[in-house]
Protein backbone atom coordinates (compact mmCIF):
# COMPACT_ATOMS: atom_id res chain seq x y z
CA UNK A 1 0.00 0.00 0.00
CA UNK A 2 2.85 2.39 0.77
CA UNK A 3 4.21 2.66 -2.79
CA UNK A 4 0.83 3.16 -4.51
CA UNK A 5 -0.02 5.82 -1.92
CA UNK A 6 3.26 7.62 -2.63
CA UNK A 7 2.48 7.49 -6.35
CA UNK A 8 -1.04 8.81 -5.73
CA UNK A 9 0.29 11.78 -3.76
CA UNK A 10 2.64 12.61 -6.64
CA UNK A 11 -0.17 12.16 -9.20
CA UNK A 12 -2.68 14.27 -7.21
CA UNK A 13 -4.90 11.24 -6.66
CA UNK A 14 -7.56 10.72 -3.99
CA UNK A 15 -5.69 9.10 -1.08
CA UNK A 16 -8.82 8.60 1.05
CA UNK A 17 -10.49 6.80 -1.87
CA UNK A 18 -7.36 4.68 -2.26
CA UNK A 19 -7.42 3.67 1.41
CA UNK A 20 -11.06 2.64 1.03
CA UNK A 21 -10.28 0.53 -2.04
CA UNK A 22 -7.32 -1.12 -0.32
CA UNK A 23 -9.41 -1.88 2.77
CA UNK A 24 -12.15 -3.56 0.75
CA UNK A 25 -9.70 -5.55 -1.41
CA UNK A 26 -7.85 -6.68 1.74
CA UNK A 27 -11.04 -7.87 3.42
CA UNK A 28 -12.27 -9.86 0.40
CA UNK A 29 -8.84 -11.23 -0.60
CA UNK A 30 -9.03 -14.41 1.59
CA UNK A 31 -12.14 -15.44 -0.36
CA UNK A 32 -11.55 -14.00 -3.82
CA UNK A 33 -7.88 -15.00 -4.27
CA UNK A 34 -8.42 -18.78 -3.77
CA UNK A 35 -11.61 -18.56 -5.86
CA UNK A 36 -9.97 -16.78 -8.81
CA UNK A 37 -6.86 -18.98 -8.72
CA UNK A 38 -9.07 -22.09 -8.63
CA UNK A 39 -11.09 -20.87 -11.60
CA UNK A 40 -8.10 -19.76 -13.69
CA UNK A 41 -5.35 -22.25 -12.81
CA UNK A 42 -6.79 -25.43 -11.34
CA UNK A 43 -6.27 -28.50 -13.50
CA UNK A 44 -3.61 -26.94 -15.72
CA UNK A 45 -0.32 -27.62 -13.98
CA UNK A 46 -1.21 -27.55 -10.29
CA UNK A 47 -4.11 -28.61 -8.11
CA UNK A 48 -5.54 -25.66 -6.21
CA UNK A 49 -6.94 -26.13 -2.71
CA UNK A 50 -8.80 -23.06 -1.57
CA UNK A 51 -8.71 -23.62 2.20
CA UNK A 52 -4.88 -23.63 2.66
CA UNK A 53 -4.63 -20.48 0.54
CA UNK A 54 -7.45 -18.89 2.56
CA UNK A 55 -5.60 -19.66 5.80
CA UNK A 56 -2.32 -18.34 4.36
CA UNK A 57 -3.91 -15.02 3.38
CA UNK A 58 -5.54 -14.70 6.81
CA UNK A 59 -2.12 -15.22 8.41
CA UNK A 60 -0.19 -12.87 6.10
CA UNK A 61 -2.74 -10.12 5.45
CA UNK A 62 -5.75 -9.99 7.79
CA UNK A 63 -3.88 -10.92 11.00
CA UNK A 64 -1.10 -8.31 10.60
CA UNK A 65 -3.66 -5.65 9.68
CA UNK A 66 -5.73 -6.55 12.74
CA UNK A 67 -2.68 -6.39 15.00
CA UNK A 68 -1.79 -3.02 13.47
CA UNK A 69 -5.27 -1.64 14.17
CA UNK A 70 -5.13 -2.95 17.75
CA UNK A 71 -1.70 -1.43 18.43
CA UNK A 72 -2.76 1.86 16.90
CA UNK A 73 -5.87 1.87 19.09
CA UNK A 74 -3.95 1.05 22.28
CA UNK A 75 -0.74 3.04 21.66
CA UNK A 76 -1.78 5.63 19.09
CA UNK A 77 -1.12 8.53 21.45
CA UNK A 78 2.24 7.22 22.65
CA UNK A 79 5.10 9.40 21.40
CA UNK A 80 7.57 6.51 20.96
CA UNK A 81 4.96 4.52 19.05
CA UNK A 82 4.29 7.45 16.70
CA UNK A 83 8.01 7.75 16.01
CA UNK A 84 8.18 4.05 15.19
CA UNK A 85 5.25 4.44 12.81
CA UNK A 86 7.28 6.91 10.74
CA UNK A 87 9.97 4.32 9.94
CA UNK A 88 7.70 1.32 9.42
CA UNK A 89 6.88 2.06 5.72
CA UNK A 90 10.61 1.97 5.01
CA UNK A 91 10.94 -1.29 6.95
CA UNK A 92 8.04 -2.75 4.91
CA UNK A 93 9.66 -1.76 1.61
CA UNK A 94 13.00 -3.21 2.77
CA UNK A 95 11.29 -6.45 3.77
CA UNK A 96 9.60 -6.72 0.38
CA UNK A 97 12.93 -6.04 -1.34
CA UNK A 98 14.48 -8.92 0.64
CA UNK A 99 11.64 -11.26 -0.39
CA UNK A 100 12.00 -10.28 -4.05
CA UNK A 101 15.78 -10.57 -3.83
CA UNK A 102 15.49 -14.03 -2.32
CA UNK A 103 13.21 -15.17 -5.12
CA UNK A 104 15.49 -13.76 -7.81
CA UNK A 105 18.58 -15.38 -6.24
CA UNK A 106 16.94 -18.80 -6.03
CA UNK A 107 14.93 -18.78 -9.27
CA UNK A 108 16.76 -16.18 -11.35
CA UNK A 109 18.07 -18.77 -13.81
CA UNK A 110 14.47 -19.60 -14.76
CA UNK A 111 13.93 -15.95 -15.74
CA UNK A 112 16.69 -16.10 -18.34
CA UNK A 113 15.11 -19.20 -19.88
CA UNK A 114 11.81 -17.45 -20.61
CA UNK A 115 12.47 -13.86 -19.57
CA UNK A 116 10.88 -12.23 -22.62
CA UNK A 117 7.60 -14.11 -22.18
CA UNK A 118 7.49 -13.31 -18.46
CA UNK A 119 8.24 -9.63 -18.96
CA UNK A 120 5.71 -9.24 -21.81
CA UNK A 121 3.02 -10.93 -19.68
CA UNK A 122 3.78 -8.68 -16.70
CA UNK A 123 3.91 -5.58 -18.92
CA UNK A 124 0.53 -6.35 -20.52
CA UNK A 125 -1.08 -7.23 -17.19
CA UNK A 126 0.20 -4.04 -15.58
CA UNK A 127 -0.56 -1.77 -18.55
CA UNK A 128 -4.07 -3.13 -19.03
CA UNK A 129 -4.70 -2.63 -15.32
CA UNK A 130 -3.84 1.06 -15.63
CA UNK A 131 -5.97 1.50 -18.77
CA UNK A 132 -9.00 -0.45 -17.55
CA UNK A 133 -8.90 1.21 -14.14
CA UNK A 134 -8.84 4.69 -15.68
CA UNK A 135 -11.49 3.67 -18.22
CA UNK A 136 -13.81 2.34 -15.50
CA UNK A 137 -13.56 5.62 -13.61
CA UNK A 138 -14.27 7.57 -16.79
CA UNK A 139 -17.21 5.31 -17.66
CA UNK A 140 -19.03 6.10 -14.41
CA UNK A 141 -18.20 9.83 -14.57
CA UNK A 142 -15.64 10.12 -11.78
CA UNK A 143 -13.41 13.17 -11.50
CA UNK A 144 -9.78 13.14 -12.62
CA UNK A 145 -8.42 12.50 -9.13
CA UNK A 146 -10.53 9.37 -8.63
CA UNK A 147 -9.83 8.10 -12.17
CA UNK A 148 -6.10 8.31 -11.48
CA UNK A 149 -6.61 6.56 -8.15
CA UNK A 150 -8.45 3.61 -9.68
CA UNK A 151 -5.87 3.39 -12.47
CA UNK A 152 -2.92 3.18 -10.07
CA UNK A 153 -4.66 0.92 -7.55
CA UNK A 154 -5.78 -1.57 -10.22
CA UNK A 155 -2.48 -1.48 -12.12
CA UNK A 156 -0.34 -1.86 -8.98
CA UNK A 157 -2.25 -4.65 -7.29
CA UNK A 158 -0.42 -6.58 -4.61
CA UNK A 159 2.33 -8.58 -6.34
CA UNK A 160 3.98 -8.78 -2.91
CA UNK A 161 1.13 -10.96 -1.63
CA UNK A 162 1.42 -13.12 -4.75
CA UNK A 163 5.14 -13.56 -4.10
CA UNK A 164 4.42 -14.63 -0.53
CA UNK A 165 1.78 -17.15 -1.62
CA UNK A 166 4.05 -18.57 -4.32
CA UNK A 167 6.92 -19.06 -1.87
CA UNK A 168 5.09 -20.18 1.29
CA UNK A 169 1.93 -22.03 0.20
CA UNK A 170 2.53 -25.79 0.02
CA UNK A 171 0.52 -26.33 -3.17
CA UNK A 172 2.95 -24.15 -5.14
CA UNK A 173 5.94 -26.23 -3.99
CA UNK A 174 5.86 -28.22 -7.23
CA UNK A 175 6.22 -25.03 -9.29
CA UNK A 176 8.75 -22.81 -7.47
CA UNK A 177 9.42 -20.88 -10.70
CA UNK A 178 5.98 -19.27 -10.39
CA UNK A 179 7.46 -16.96 -7.75
CA UNK A 180 9.78 -15.35 -10.30
CA UNK A 181 6.79 -13.89 -12.17
CA UNK A 182 5.58 -12.29 -8.93
CA UNK A 183 9.05 -10.91 -8.20
CA UNK A 184 9.29 -9.37 -11.68
CA UNK A 185 5.84 -7.88 -11.15
CA UNK A 186 6.91 -6.28 -7.85
CA UNK A 187 9.90 -4.66 -9.53
CA UNK A 188 8.08 -3.52 -12.66
CA UNK A 189 5.06 -2.17 -10.75
CA UNK A 190 7.40 0.04 -8.72
CA UNK A 191 8.98 1.43 -11.90
CA UNK A 192 5.83 1.83 -13.98
CA UNK A 193 3.78 3.29 -11.12
CA UNK A 194 6.42 5.92 -10.45
CA UNK A 195 6.63 6.78 -14.17
CA UNK A 196 2.84 7.03 -14.50
CA UNK A 197 2.58 9.27 -11.43
CA UNK A 198 5.32 11.46 -12.91
CA UNK A 199 3.43 11.72 -16.21
CA UNK A 200 0.25 12.74 -14.40
CA UNK A 201 2.20 15.39 -12.46
CA UNK A 202 3.84 16.71 -15.65
CA UNK A 203 0.42 16.91 -17.32
CA UNK A 204 -0.93 18.96 -14.41
CA UNK A 205 2.03 21.35 -14.52
CA UNK A 206 1.60 21.80 -18.28
CA UNK A 207 -2.10 22.59 -17.85
CA UNK A 208 -1.28 25.08 -15.09
CA UNK A 209 1.32 26.73 -17.34
CA UNK A 210 -1.10 26.97 -20.28
CA UNK A 211 -3.82 28.38 -18.02
CA UNK A 212 -1.36 30.89 -16.59
CA UNK A 213 -0.26 32.00 -20.07
CA UNK A 214 -3.88 32.36 -21.17
CA UNK A 215 -4.69 34.41 -18.10
CA UNK A 216 -1.65 36.63 -18.66
CA UNK A 217 -2.62 37.15 -22.33
CA UNK A 218 -6.18 38.04 -21.37
CA UNK A 219 -4.91 40.51 -18.77
CA UNK A 220 -2.58 42.08 -21.33
CA UNK A 221 -5.40 42.47 -23.84
CA UNK A 222 -7.63 44.13 -21.26
CA UNK A 223 -4.86 46.61 -20.44
CA UNK A 224 -4.35 47.42 -24.14
CA UNK A 225 -8.04 48.10 -24.57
Amino acid sequence: MYLPTSCLICAAGDVAFSVGMTTVSTLVSPVMTPLMVSLLASGTQITIKGLPMFVSIIETVILPVGVGFLLNYLLGKNKTFRELQKVMPGVAVLGLACVVGGVVSSQGAKFFQSGVVIFVAVLLHNGLGYLLGYGAGKLVGMNTSKKRTISIEVGMQNAGLATNLATTTAQFASTPESAIICAVSCTWHSISGTLLAGLFAMHDKRKEKVAGNAEAAAHSCSLNV
